[in-house]
């Protein structure tokens, strides 16, 4: 959302400029001098910046802020201590187990395949957690856990709540913003005026509810579909019983190995649940 707050203050951006010096007269920074360069991709599609052999771009400036961007740096590593890393300077990783060429040391997050999201780095954290407990157990750090495996759990039950399984399709809400004249006088004045009730309980709805923990026992079933909703293979169908060739039609997942059998689980009235098992 940064972007989108500079964009509204009426702020510039000048891709593909790279910084080259700053110019000083008398003391006092009065521009910036920038390379210009292009992008170019390899095979495997990695960027790298090369320069165009344009003439230098000067802009005039009173101050500079700079923006310090995220990069892995191992310099402190020895680089004959058997822990091998690529071209990019990031250690060679199994992009499952986490674990490096020195067996018992493992990367997560930005330190493995470098920047991305916090999102990226949680689910590091949960995989490389189940490599150091096989590998101390002393078991293959390969074989990995079922998607979706829940060892533990302390969340509520789909029976102890109120659960809304309608997917909604609204974009996210844009918060509202200050008038930029009022905001770009004074840094005490809230850019972001927040949500109104009305739209902070539509934003909040759109939640998915990620951390639902099903209940697949036929006689707690209420056809909530939320099973369906966080399936991550898709193979839960709830549809109308009937011959297996005229069921298999009507998955979700239609499967193109026909040998393994489908899984039908109870029914209300005259509804069944059917998966592809």
């Amino acid at each position: 959302m940064g972007k989108e707050d500079a964009q509204h203050e009426g702020i510039p951006f000048l891709n593909y400029h790279v910084p080259k010096t700053f110019e000083h007269e008398d003391g006092k920074l009065v521009a910036m001098c920038f390379e210009l360069v292009r992008a170019e991709f390899d095979v495997k599609g990695r960027r790298t910046l090369v320069l165009t052999g344009e003439p230098d771009v000067r802009i005039e400036c009173d101050d500079v802020l700079i923006a310090v961007g995220q990069e892995n740096a191992f310099p402190w590593i020895e680089r004959d201590i058997g822990l091998q890393f690529d071209q990019w300077g990031l250690p060679v990783l199994d992009k499952d187990s986490l674990q490096s060429t020195i067996k018992q040391v493992f990367f997560g997050g930005d330190a493995a395949f470098g920047p991305k999201n916090i999102i990226w780095a949680v689910a590091h954290g949960h995989e490389a957690a189940v490599s150091i407990d096989k590998f101390l157990n002393g078991e293959d750090v390969n074989d990995r856990p079922p998607p979706m495996v829940n060892l533990a759990s302390q969340k509520m039950g789909i029976h102890e709540w109120s659960y809304d399984n309608e997917i909604t399709r609204d974009e996210r809400y844009v918060v509202p913003w200050a008038p930029k004249e009022l905001t770009l006088k004074s840094i005490k004045v809230e850019v972001e005026l927040g949500f109104d009730e009305q739209t902070a309980c539509k934003e909040a709805a759109r939640c998915l509810n990620c951390d639902v923990q099903t209940v697949f026992i036929k006689d707690a079933c209420i056809e909530c579909d939320a099973c369906v909703d966080i399936c991550p293979m898709d193979c839960i169908t709830f549809t109308f019983n009937a011959d297996e060739p005229d069921l298999r039609k009507r998955l979700t997942a239609p499967a193109l190995n026909l040998t393994p059998g489908l899984v039908c689980v109870g029914h209300r009235q005259d509804r069944e649940s059917d998966g592809e098992g």
